[in-house]
């Protein structure tokens, strides 16, 4: 039997940063639990996330700007914000705060969702 390992999601982030980072830090049958690390990335234009699993993310540090297709806005986030992004509900992150390291939880889950 082993025994579970005691980590820290501030722990190791990266030095540099030339493009995000995304780390996987455990995965089960139809979840997957990632970290992602940036420093003033966004998604390229005219880019769209478009994934066929739900994704649950919560911002842990600094801050973002994150745009749902068919918004005009990104909606801003800030630590402790988070949202269920449906499968297939296309989005980009906008901006990514470039003074500070922005650190993200990504909660991906397979099949159907229920939003609470």
């Amino acid at each position: 039997m082993s025994h579970p390992m005691v980590a820290n999601i501030f722990a190791d982030l990266p030095p540099a940063l030339p493009d995000e980072v995304f780390e996987t830090l455990a995965e089960a049958g139809d979840v997957r639990i990632e970290r992602i690390v940036s420093n003033g990335q966004a998604t390229p234009e005219g880019e769209w996330y478009d994934q066929g699993r739900a994704e649950w993310v919560l911002l842990l540090a600094g801050s973002a700007g994150l745009l749902i297709e068919g918004e005009e806005e990104p909606r801003p986030l800030k630590p402790g914000d988070y949202l269920m992004l449906p499968a297939r509900c296309r989005h980009r992150v906008a901006w990514t705060d470039p003074l500070e390291r922005t650190v993200w939880l990504a909660v991906h889950i397979g099949g159907p969702t229920k939003i609470i």
